[in-house]
């Protein structure tokens, strides 16, 4: 593929994303983790959900001295109260997912995801997350970090980061999720021969035991009940704008 056709996208790592976070990294040839950038508090870099007892509900990752002021690479995983935490998380998949399809294989995974997390950032924990269902679904993108392939990240406005990161892979395609309508215009891309384009990610319902669907939980509750096939079906129903 020549570079003019790839496409890229920048996200912030969230721990154990939705769906659509993976038809993102599906849509793109490179995909940057954007690590260097302040954490949001009460954001979903350390938080998702899970079914529990047929109801999404929200789990969070304890954290050590969370600080709005620091980059999400620089805060750290509370080294004293995330055994507990892990267990406790662990049992909660336990008991609401033992009996889902393709619980042992995706115990597993979140499993080995978790451990030694104490002993990690948020960032490479979330990281982590992501690559391990990646890898498992042999989606195809390659990977990056903003504070190692892209520093020039903390000097630019968000516009002028993207245009910057484009035009140092030489990539003329950016991928950007559907809530950048409202930041990022796709005039000031095609200044630079940029074309902007924005994910609508389509959410298929599938069935979650014999109960209503509940959409937009973590990509583990996709695992538990969807075969590597259906999963990759799910993550790739999606369209660009």
């Amino acid at each position: 593929m020549q570079q003019q056709d790839k496409a890229i996208a920048v996200m912030q790592p969230y721990i154990f994303p939705y769906i659509g976070y993976f038809q993102l990294i599906q849509a793109v040839d490179v995909f940057v983790f954007y690590d260097d950038v302040n954490f949001i508090k009460q954001g979903w870099i350390n938080r998702n959900k899970i079914l529990v007892n047929n109801e999404a509900l929200l789990f969070t990752v304890p954290l050590k001295k969370i600080s709005s002021f620091k980059k999400i690479n620089e805060v750290t995983i509370n080294p004293s109260l995330y055994p507990k935490w892990k267990k406790k998380f662990l049992k909660s998949i336990e008991q609401n997912y033992s009996k889902a399809p393709n619980y042992e294989l995706t115990y597993n995974i979140i499993n080995n995801t978790l451990e030694g997390g104490e002993k990690k950032s948020i960032s490479e924990l979330a990281i982590l997350s992501i690559k391990s269902i990646s890898d498992y679904l042999n989606l195809g993108a390659k990977f990056e970090l903003s504070s190692v392939n892209h520093t020039c990240s903390e000097k630019l406005d968000r516009t002028d980061l993207l245009i910057s990161i484009c035009k140092k892979t030489g990539i003329k395609n950016y991928i950007n999720a559907l809530g950048g309508q409202e930041l990022y215009s796709k005039k000031d891309f095609l200044k630079y021969e940029i074309n902007l384009r924005f994910l609508n990610p389509q959410i298929k319902p599938y069935s979650q035991y014999a109960n209503d669907f509940v959409p937009g939980i973590s990509m583990i509750d996709v695992l538990m009940f969807n075969s590597k096939k259906e999963c990759l079906q799910l993550i790739n129903d999606y369209e660009l704008l």
